[in-house]
């Protein structure tokens, strides 16, 4: 069994900063890309940032500039460093990855969610 576990959330002040970590764990045999996902009260869940298992690095629009993603492939591990946070950034943020796990093909699999609050 594969599971993805986010850390990091909190409230923060507009212009702060927090890094947000998510670690697999389980029966892994590889992981491709691993991405964030953020979805607001009301809203769909929208892809923030996306990270291939090369380095390679895509972002929303909205986020360009401040939100930085990283992975440490030893530690099954993806991050995301959020800068300049904005009110409008508040959201419950979900870690997503392409695994390929006991059964040798590659699932999808989601976290828990951490809740991401910009307020003063």
């Amino acid at each position: 069994q594969v599971q993805l576990v986010e850390s990091g959330g909190g409230l923060v002040q507009p212009g702060g900063s927090l890094r947000l970590s998510c670690a697999a764990s389980g029966s892994i045999f590889g992981i491709n890309a691993m991405a964030w996902y953020r979805q607001a009260p009301g809203k769909q869940r929208d892809l923030v940032a996306i990270i291939t298992s090369g380095g390679s690095t895509s972002y929303a629009d909205s986020v360009k500039g401040r939100f930085t993603i990283s992975r440490d492939n030893a530690k099954n591990t993806v991050y995301l460093q959020m800068s300049n946070l904005k009110p409008e950034d508040t959201a419950v943020y979900y870690c997503n990855a392409d695994i390929r796990d006991y059964t040798r093909f590659i699932k999808n699999y989601w976290g828990q969610g951490t809740q991401v609050t910009v307020s003063s």
